[in-house]
Order: structure tokens, then C-alpha cells, then sequence
């Protein structure tokens, strides 16, 4: 029987939005946190870690913000932008999820226009990981460099007594409270620690997520990567997604 490949339109344009700006801001917050981490080693003094400190805070708000907006847009967005679409719930979920596996050992692969059973399993994981990097991020950012949201905050902290908080500077500690600046870095250990063993999963996430896609892509075809760019995709056969909204 011969294939009849239909188009169907299924990612919205503020979804592939956040999907590409998310791409570039974690590729460069990854470049930029690599060479933070190994500053040490690569000769970076003072001044150019504050440098780069900043850039990755501004890179952060942006990405930040875009993730924000696009959970927002999980509630107002097409059916396949939605939480449902791409969390792995629903009462029938271990069901497809079962279904999905079974079809593709038996080389007949099932066809999805949103995300399939297996890969809402991966988007939730990769969203709990950059929901991660978000937050550890934004208090990272206050105990650093002294950024917004919460940098005037540790900076009351730390200000020895009789010094203006705003004074106080990065990588600067004679305007200190040792003891208080001693208990800011105990508190801001577990964010620190949480970020940077969570950039290291991102980074196994990333490698994982990309092989997925052209593993399925190969396998089941469907024009995954093309439609994070047209909104559409062009499929041989009746998509399982589309069967359970008819």
C-alpha cells in the first residue's frame, strides 16, 4: 500500500521561539560556566571572572525569562504546547508508553505529532533540570556578583556594620562582616553545588536528547527537526495524537 504523506501543522511560533532561544542560551552559558570553572587553570584573574560572571548573569536573565514565559505559555498554547501534551500524565500515559515500545520492536513505529510517550518522558526531565538552573542560578547570581533578585539582600548580609551595603563589591572583603560573609557562603554552598552537578546532567541531557531525536527521526521519520523550524509536520500515516483528539 502506498504511503499518503499529509502535513499537519503542530508546533505554535512561541514555542519554537523559547525552543531556539533556549538553544543559544544554555550553549552559552555552558561555554561561558566551562571556562568559569576552570578559570584557575586558563589564567583568568579577578576582574576577567567578574567579566565573565556578569555576561553569564545576563545571559541567564534572558534565559530565565524565556523559560517563565513558556510555562506560562504551557496554559495558553496550542494543544501540543500545553503541560499535557508534554508532561508524561494522563490516565492513559503507561499505557502509550507501553504501546509506543512495542510498536517500534516490531518495526512498526508509531507516529506522534507532539511529543511521543518516551520523549514526554525526556522533555520533563530536561525542564526540571533547566527549572533548576534557573532558580540556583538567580541566588548564585546575588551571592557572586551581587545581581538582582536577591543581591541587595546578601549584600545587607555581608556589609560589615557602618558600611552602605551598596558598597559592597565582588571579590572585595574589607568592607566585610567575616562572620556574616562566612555564613553567606555556607548558605549559598548547596545552590553552588546543586548548579554545577546540574550543568553537568544538562550536558549529558543535551548529547542524549539530540541522539533521540535523530535516532526517532531515522526510525520513525516525521520531520522532528524541520518542524522545530516550519511549525509543521509531514507524516506517512495517521499520527496516535491526532487519532485521540478526533
Amino acid at each position: 500500500m502506498e504511503e499518503q504523506f499529509k502535513s499537519y501543522r503542530v508546533w505554535d511560533l512561541p514555542t519554537r521561539i523559547f525552543h531556539w532561544v533556549n538553544v543559544v542560551c544554555v550553549l552559552c552559558m555552558i561555554a561561558i560556566g566551562t571556562t568559569i570553572l576552570n578559570a584557575g587553570a586558563l589564567g583568568v584573574h579577578t576582574e576577567g571572572k567578574i567579566l565573565l560572571k556578569t555576561i553569564h548573569v545576563y545571559v541567564g536573565y534572558v534565559f530565565a525569562a524565556n523559560l517563565a514565559i513558556r510555562l506560562v505559555w504551557a496554559l495558553f498554547g496550542n494543544r501540543f504546547a500545553r503541560f499535557g501534551s508534554f508532561l508524561p500524565i494522563g490516565k492513559d500515559y503507561m499505557k502509550k508508553l507501553f504501546a509506543y515500545g512495542t510498536a517500534e520492536k516490531t518495526g512498526t513505529p508509531q507516529q506522534y505529532l507532539g511529543h511521543n510517550p518516551r520523549g514526554r518522558l525526556a522533555v520533563s526531565v530536561l525542564f526540571a533540570a533547566l527549572i533548576t538552573m534557573a532558580i540556583t542560578g538567580l541566588v548564585l547570581a546575588g551571592t557572586d556578583i551581587y545581581f538582582p533578585p536577591f543581591g541587595s539582600t546578601f549584600q545587607e548580609w555581608v556589609a560589615a556594620s557602618g558600611v552602605n551595603p551598596a558598597d559592597v563589591a565582588p571579590y572585595v572583603k574589607d568592607n566585610l562582616d567575616p562572620d556574616a560573609y562566612k555564613e553567606m557562603r555556607a548558605f549559598r554552598k548547596p545552590f553552588i553545588q546543586t548548579h554545577v552537578w546540574t550543568y553537568y546532567a544538562l550536558m549529558g541531557l543535551i548529547v542524549l536528547h539530540i541522539g533521540a531525536v535523530i535516532y526517532t527521526e531515522i526510525k520513525a521519520g516525521g520531520g522532528i527537526i524541520s518542524a522545530m523550524f516550519s511549525g509543521k509536520k509531514v507524516l506517512p500515516q495517521a499520527p496516535e495524537d491526532e487519532k485521540d483528539n478526533d
